[in-house]
């Protein structure tokens, strides 16, 4: 299996006049491309995919797969849902569209049991052969959290389902999951604390503010990855005041105000009900921009 590793970017979703801005998001994803971004992942929690129309979803899919052929990055896509099946019709388009890989939220708002967990992404994992499948968990987002048990045996059970993205913030998760499943590839969700993730053995990163230093996150990985754990921890301090602000508010109001402020998008465009940032907020992240360079304007 092809597994795909290291520095990956959560895309935002980019409007323009309610609609989706096809242009510049295949313009974002160039440059993600450009500053040496191993894998975009279009559709995640930070591409708004909860507000877009299943239309949209699929097509952001299709601009990713189209953009990053014949370079060295690769589509990591979003398919989950609440609804299996719902996430199967989305994994089965992705499939088609020619992703290489697949990355499932755990289902929000219903609160299924670990065996009802377990169920979900044995189907949709099980329903796309042998494409390669991450679990995403984000418990602060969903109300719900893939044990650890229930990762290692979906791991041990369903052949494809080859690694996490672990957003629950949490260190020794991660050293759980890989003190008992070294092969499994835990990815970092946490901007915070993708050095730790790494240093660990934490086998890549699902960026947010990748977005915006697609060069830097890029560095920081495959540092760590080469083991210049020195230099890695570098970048991640130096990373840590603007991975900071990208979280004073809801995911991902703030991330896509400090690309409209940088220059990276045109317009300023969110889906109700997540809705522009507090004034002092907008300054807070205009402040913090100016200790860094953003590449690629």
């Amino acid at each position: 299996m092809n597994r795909v590793t290291g520095a990956t970017t959560a895309l935002i979703t980019p409007f323009k006049n309610g609609k989706l801005d096809e242009a510049s998001y295949a313009a974002l994803i160039r440059r993600q491309i450009a500053n040496g971004i191993d894998a975009v992942c279009p559709v995640g929690t930070t591409g708004e995919s909860a507000t877009l129309t299943h239309d949209e979803h699929k097509r952001c899919i299709e601009i990713a797969v189209e953009v990053c052929k014949n370079t060295g990055t690769k589509v990591l896509a979003g398919a989950g849902s609440n609804a299996t099946a719902e996430a199967i019709d989305i994994a089965k388009h992705a499939q088609k569209s020619g992703v290489d890989a697949i990355f499932s939220v755990s289902p929000y708002y219903n609160k299924p049991s670990q065996e009802g967990l377990y169920q979900h992404y044995k189907a949709i994992a099980n329903s796309v052969g042998e494409l390669p499948f991450m679990l995403y968990n984000v418990p602060g987002r969903t109300g719900v959290d893939i044990s650890a048990d229930t990762v290692i045996r979906l791991f041990d059970d369903v052949k494809n389902i080859y690694g996490i993205k672990e957003a629950t913030g949490s260190i020794e998760r991660t050293v759980e999951l890989l003190s008992r499943r070294p092969d499994l590839a835990v990815f970092s969700g946490d901007d915070a604390i993708d050095y730790p993730v790494l240093a660990n053995g934490g086998a890549g990163i699902t960026s947010v503010t990748a977005n915006l230093l697609p060069d830097m996150k890029s560095e920081l990985v495959h540092k760590a990855l080469s083991g210049d754990f020195a230099a890695s921890k570098a970048l991640n301090d130096k990373l840590y005041p603007i991975n900071s602000i990208m979280f004073c508010e809801s995911n991902p109001i703030p991330i896509k105000a400090a690309m409209y402020i940088a220059g990276l998008i045109s317009t300023l465009e969110y889906r109700l009900p997540l809705v522009q940032p507090s004034i002092e907020n907008m300054k807070a992240i205009e402040k913090v921009l100016t200790h860094y360079e953003i590449k690629g304007l």
